[in-house]
């Protein structure tokens, strides 16, 4: 396989795709081989997907033989949100594909080669008309009792986010029993955001009402925002000091944080890049059994960054309902993916079954105690009031939402049988806990899957070329968050691999 022709191949496959995952934001499987076995696959020989499962198992080819694997993935989640008297809000993402591709060669003790493959993420598509685009005033809870008002603010509720790795990996046969491997791998990714905040949650996030347990906001957007203030609706909060109160905010329905280059599902409009590596190895204990084992590093991803808009809808004494305009740019501040360690075991019980078991633990205590935004507004606005805004020094947002996952520990067990020399049947299963506390749970990263139920098999079409397909099924799991008035999320998924394999 000539390079050129190998980076040809990378080049198409490299498109920012968002992987929406089950393990946390880990997929629960890398490669039809290891999901086709419920994720196992730290202790025997799965092709190329070694490179993000161990790398040391890619030393476990042959001396003087080179493979290439081209591979397609299927991920549909389905995703139901409900709150007690509203109508169910249905995900619209059911159906995203990643590409991956991977070539390895092994000459002597030393095997090197590339690939490129989807990490994880997660993200839903609520649309515009569900109940979590519903308003609430700033003027509900407040502390004046003024009635405030509510509705339908008519926009999108949307998240995407992906990550992929190119990972260059090097192994070393340091016995016939024992050998090592590790990759170094660049990164990139991103993120699309469009999230409806309604403005009762807005001024418990800002300070102005009572505490939120979701998150908080500050900047100078929070701090100036009182300027704007009618006094006769906020009373001493409020400060602004317009004639018989025309032109102050009477009221603030809605927020909006918007970044998003569409439901296309190829690239995102906050995007990231980094380096990470892992290191792993095999160990042969007997002619039947072998171990393995793995690091893989937390991330070192630079903050995500892109073009953005906060918008907000108002109502304005002498001018009525409005909704302004403030575009910008927006910055995700430290968004890293977790250490991971693991270990697991091959047993080779007969010339045609082979058995496997793994545990890993995910490490996303560290990583996700919150999801930190910050916007700066830019100098020059084309929206009037978000002129205004800006101009009085009110040009900075910090959002963060707190998240305080926990790690997470995943088993996975699994099997294959050769029906004969051409068919190879594989089955498997995997069990985690969920690293997302119920009262942190947001509808928009509903992360929540935990038992995975998976299929597989393997076609050899000669010695040199095979297929290999998997599919997964991510059993139903539902978590209520009492701190958003009993929202509660299902999410369930089926996702499936297949791949094309060919040895020179």
């Amino acid at each position: 396989m000539k390079i050129k022709k190998l980076a040809a191949l990378l080049a198409v496959a490299g498109v920012s795709s968002p992987a929406f995952a089950t393990n946390g934001m880990n997929m629960e499987g890398y490669g039809p081989v290891a999901m086709g076995m419920g994720g196992a696959a730290y202790a025997y020989d799965n092709g190329s997907a070694g490179l993000i499962n161990n790398p040391a198992t890619l030393a476990l080819m042959a001396s003087g033989t080179s493979r290439l694997d081209v591979a397609i993935g299927g991920l549909h989640p389905d995703v139901t949100t409900k709150m007690p008297g509203m109508p169910n809000a249905d995900s619209g993402g059911t159906a995203y594909y990643m590409p991956a591709v991977g070539y390895v060669r092994k000459d002597g003790k030393l095997g090197w080669g590339i690939g490129m493959m989807a990490q994880g993420g997660m993200g839903t598509e609520y649309g515009t008309g569900s109940f979590l685009s519903g308003y609430r005033s700033i003027l509900f809870g407040m502390s004046n009792g003024a009635a405030g008002t509510a509705g339908n603010a008519g926009q999108e509720n949307r998240t995407e986010l992906g990550i992929g790795r190119v990972m260059v990996p090097l192994t070393y046969d340091v016995s016939d029993n024992f050998r090592v491997g590790g990759t170094l791998d660049f990164l990139w990714g991103g993120l699309d955001l469009r999230m409806v905040m309604d403005g009762n949650t807005f001024a418990q996030f800002a300070g102005f009402g009572a505490p939120s347990a979701l998150g908080s906001a500050s900047g100078s957007m929070v701090s100036k925002l009182p300027l704007f203030l009618n006094p006769a609706r906020f009373g001493p909060m409020g400060a602004c000091a317009g004639p018989g109160g025309n032109g102050c905010i009477n009221d603030i329905r809605w927020a909006q944080f918007d970044f998003s280059e569409g439901s296309n599902g190829m690239k995102q409009q906050a995007t990231t890049t980094g380096w990470a590596g892992n290191i792993g190895f095999t160990w042969k204990a007997s002619p039947t059994l072998s171990v393995g084992g793995v690091y893989h590093a937390k991330t070192n991803l630079k903050d995500m960054e892109g073009d953005a808009n906060v918008k907000m809808n108002v109502d304005v004494q002498g001018a009525g309902n409005m909704t302004t305009t403030i575009a910008g740019k927006i910055k995700v501040v430290d968004f890293q993916w977790p250490e991971t360690y693991g270990i697991g075991i091959a047993y080779q019980a007969s010339n045609r079954l082979l058995l496997a078991a793994d545990y890993k633990r995910i490490g996303w205590a560290s990583v996700m105690k919150g999801f930190r935004m910050s916007f700066t507004a830019n100098a020059t606005q084309s929206d009037p009031m978000a002129g205004q805004l800006v101009g009085a020094g009110a040009g900075q947002i910090n959002a963060t939402l707190n998240q305080n996952w926990a790690d997470q520990d995943v088993v996975m067990l699994g099997g294959s049988y050769k029906m004969s020399d051409a068919l190879t049947l594989r089955a498997g299963m995997s069990f985690g806990n969920n690293p997302v506390p119920d009262g942190l749970m947001n509808p928009l990263f509903p992360a929540i899957e935990k038992d995975h139920y998976t299929l597989g098999a393997g076609y050899a079409f000669d010695r040199a070329s095979s297929a290999d397909f998997a599919y997964s099924h991510g059993a139903k799991v539902t978590a209520t968050n009492r701190n958003m008035g009993g929202v509660s999320s299902e999410h369930s998924q089926n996702n499936w691999q297949l791949m094309y394999s060919r040895k020179f």
